[in-house]
């Protein structure tokens, strides 16, 4: 049997230690001021290079026996997606009990983790972890962490609204339905997100399953998808960094994706489009790509009876595949009120239909 996490981990508390450094001006009140956003601008990285991607959720044991315990507790939110689980340490899993995690990810799309000591084992164990589900992506625009480019790190107080700077007031609501860095040409796979400071009331992230989206379509307009690809582009995200006087690491990039992809464990299609990076279908004329995009993320949107809200608690950690869901940020807390959490996001194989 493969080690476990914690026959290899320093001490929590000595990590903990590190994590709750004094506080400066900037992050006075953090709970992990370690994590707060970090902008260089002298910081650049290289075109991301496409690697082989094997994804760990192929070699599990269907039956999960290292994942869900007599000791593990669920609960399903949804009967298309979404799960808490409570009663196991993510930092405690074997390799067999990490290859279980990536498909029960992608089996029930979202889970959500309850009581973790996640955010407390130190950054490199976090890494580590993470990285056993594919290459870590580094954002090109968002704030990290000094010395960690791994880290995504999303941060919002009364003095910083990452969200009003990203959809401006002349949006009726900030919802932005997304699959991370859908721009990549090997976009997100298992994706790890833990919360540090959240509102007392708030701050929840929206997800909606692709599959069931996908699923909803009638035989005769899922064979109108089929060999439709789309493209997605990082051009937009680079430009808004640069209008806010924020940082560009890595120049923006276009890809092409099928419309429709195929999940390479569960076999099931979803549809793989969204509202943040999608700009055009290949091959149609302006006015026929806008109303096709536009019916495909109206459906998306508003399919409530395929979406969930996941719910922040302290140490929680949400894992969703970002293969097969898509997902918004909720700005509906008070403006004073602290958010501060953290994105792990392993890339994983590239798109096929």
């Amino acid at each position: 049997m493969a080690p476990s996490v914690s026959d290899i981990v320093p001490p929590v508390t000595d990590a903990i230690t590190d994590l709750k450094l004094a506080a400066t001006k900037e992050n006075k009140g953090l709970s992990y001021p370690f994590y707060y956003p970090y902008y260089d601008p002298n910081e650049k990285f290289p075109p991301t290079q496409v690697y082989e991607h094997t994804d760990p959720g192929a070699k599990a044991d269907r039956a999960k026996p290292h994942l869900l315990t007599p000791e593990t507790s669920v609960s399903h939110l949804s009967p298309f997606l979404g799960t808490e689980v409570s009663g196991v340490q993510i930092s405690q899993l074997s390799e067999e009990g990490l290859n279980e995690l990536a498909l029960y990810a992608a089996e029930r799309k979202v889970l959500i983790f309850r009581n973790q000591d996640f955010k407390d084992i130190g950054p490199d164990r976090q890494i580590e972890i993470a990285k056993h589900f594919g290459r870590i992506h580094r954002h090109p625009t968002s704030g990290n962490v000094k010395g960690y480019p791994e880290f995504h790190v999303v941060y919002q107080d009364a003095e910083h609204d990452m969200l009003r700077e990203v959809i401006p007031d002349e949006r009726i609501n900030r919802t932005q339905w997304h699959s991370d860095v859908s721009y990549e040409k090997q976009p997100a796979g298992t994706t790890f997100f833990f919360i540090l400071d959240q509102p007392e009331v708030g701050g929840d992230t929206l997800f909606a399953s692709q599959v069931e989206a996908y699923n909803r379509l009638s035989p005769e307009f899922k064979k109108r998808l089929e060999g439709l690809r789309a493209v997605h582009s990082a051009f937009e995200q680079a430009e808004s960094s640069r209008r806010r006087g924020g940082i560009v690491r890595r120049e923006p990039i276009l890809t092409e994706h099928p419309v429709v992809r195929r999940h390479p464990v569960t076999g099931e299609k979803a549809l793989y489009v969204n509202q943040g990076f999608t700009r055009r279908i290949v091959g149609f004329k302006t006015e026929e790509s806008e109303y096709l995009l536009k019916f495909l993320f109206d459906h998306i949107a508003k399919g409530a009876d395929f979406q969930i809200r996941a719910r922040y608690e302290p140490g929680s950690v949400v894992v969703w595949d970002n293969r097969v869901t898509a997902h918004s940020a909720i700005g509906d807390f008070n403006p004073t009120d602290r958010r501060h959490a953290v994105r792990l996001t392993p890339q994983a194989e590239v798109p096929t239909e």
